[in-house]
């Protein structure tokens, strides 16, 4: 079985306005030219996999469901606008859970690669030509982890070591594309 490559998205930052715990679709705000990054990616044959932690969930803040319809939403959505998502991982867990069930430290909340590795295998990816857009250190080094060549990190600030700085998706998707953002 031959091997594709894939964006791998962090949500909040990446995708969505992160306006701290995001939970119910009324809430998401997709970020100006995130929907125009994905359909392009897609088209281009990219697998699109979102891998987001969502300590919301530990901390009580919102239920395991409520991420469920607001993923379901948001599939629902780029699907209809040609942006096809391969799959969604994300870890509810957090040291500082409410609850025993989500209050632990686990291999699936970046930095740790868990997310990645699982995404990897379920979608038969090759790291080496894939690619990972995030908005913070943990997602950089998550990706660096999971063997991820190519990182972009989305920052006003300096990027993460061995990451390419960039403002937006829309950005990391025109460099990763090829497209001249001169023209």
């Amino acid at each position: 079985m031959s091997t594709q490559a894939a964006v791998f998205l962090d949500r909040d930052g990446v995708i969505n306005n992160d306006t701290g715990y995001v939970s119910q679709w009324s809430e998401f705000v997709f970020l100006p030219g995130a929907i125009e990054a994905m359909q392009r990616l897609s088209r281009a044959g990219y697998a699109l996999i979102v891998v987001t932690n969502q300590s919301g969930i530990a901390r009580g803040y919102y239920s395991e469901q409520d991420f469920a319809t607001l993923t379901q939403h948001m599939r629902h959505e780029l699907s209809r606008q040609g942006a096809s998502i391969a799959g969604v991982y994300y870890c509810p867990h957090h040291i500082d859970g409410v609850s025993a069930e989500y209050r632990k430290s686990c291999s699936c909340r970046k930095p740790a690669p868990g997310l990645l590795l699982r995404a990897i295998d379920d979608h038969n990816i090759d790291a080496k030509r894939s690619a990972f857009v995030g908005d913070k250190a943990s997602d950089m080094a998550a990706g660096a982890s999971a063997g991820i060549a190519r990182r972009f990190h989305v920052t006003t600030g300096s990027p993460e070591p061995g990451s390419v700085r960039v403002s937006s998706l829309l950005q990391a998707a025109d460099l990763l594309l090829g497209v001249n953002q001169n023209s």
